[in-house]
């Protein structure tokens, strides 16, 4: 069936191969969702102001440009003079779908990012957020291990909907994940074994969803498929297809995964329906 991927970082004009530059332009992009069966895909964004590329003012332009393949999420930076909920708010009014993705490296617990929660459910944007273990190391909001702040934010704010996204979330699937930083840096590898956080708080918190992109989400439910579809069959309500690609050239084998365990009647279809594109259209109106 047709994908919709919630987790895409493109350009809107193609640059030319440089050191730190290897993005694809919006544009160029599309021959190749359409051989992976992508019918549409949702843009992170990287910050509010100038950026080469990312930027929210880009990613509008390009789902201005290309609205029945792409949608847009906003983000917000941490210095920007402006009242918080008012860029939102705007954000919103232009086409926002979402807040996404989030890599401000503050604590969850930080007044900057309880304030950016209370406002995204005040708006009805939800957010997907990169973590990371510590402030202060490599790019994305922090929590400590088993995810306790997480959890005080999924349970003040139920009106709010987070998707959790990159190694330090998806590395809590597993009874065994590790609590030294570089461990929750990692992608999973080897069985799930029981006793892991991240199905206690999908089981508990209805408004946790899981962006399954990349190395991180896909690794998370490939590395033990057993397990994994379980996983995917319990919380089919609350996961979301996704690839983080950013040029294509990137392989990421989840969805064609995807397709082999729906066509082998191992994963039920409802729940393959649901996490390809059913939930993106019922949870984001796509």
């Amino acid at each position: 069936m047709a994908k919709i991927d919630m987790h895409l970082h493109l350009s809107r004009y193609q640059f030319p191969k440089l050191p730190k530059i290897n993005v694809t332009s919006a544009k160029n992009m599309i021959p190749h969702l359409d051989e992976l069966g992508i019918e549409k895909g949702v843009l992170m964004s990287l910050g509010e102001r100038g950026r080469l590329i990312g930027s929210n003012s880009q990613n509008r332009a390009i789902c201005q440009k290309y609205p029945s393949r792409y949608a847009w999420m906003c983000t917000v930076d941490d210095k920007h003079p402006e009242p918080l909920y008012d860029r939102l708010a705007k954000y919103r009014k232009q086409g926002a779908v979402g807040i996404g993705e989030l890599m401000i490296n503050r604590r969850l617990d930080d007044p900057f990012m309880l304030a950016l929660f209370n406002a995204a459910e005040r708006l009805e944007l939800p957010v997907t957020m990169h973590m990371t273990p510590e402030v202060g190391y490599n790019y994305g909001v922090v929590d400590n291990p088993g995810l306790p702040l997480l959890e005080e934010v999924l349970k003040n704010h139920p009106r709010l909907k987070i998707l959790g996204h990159s190694q330090t979330f998806w590395i809590e699937i597993s009874g065994d994940a590790p609590t030294d930083r570089e461990g929750r840096s990692r992608w999973g590898e080897g069985p799930i074994l029981p006793g892991g956080r991240l199905f206690e708080l999908f089981a508990k918190y209805p408004n946790l969803y899981g962006d399954l992109s990349a190395n991180s989400g896909g690794r998370a439910i490939m590395r033990d498929p057993d397990v994994g579809i379980q996983f995917l069959e319990r919380f089919s309500d609350q996961l979301f297809f996704a690839t983080d690609m950013d040029n294509k050239n990137l392989v990421f084998p989840l969805g064609g995964w995807l397709d082999e365990q729906a066509a082998s009647g191992k994963l039920s279809q409802d729940a393959y329906e649901k996490i390809c594109a059913g939930n993106a259209r019922r949870v984001f109106g796509l």
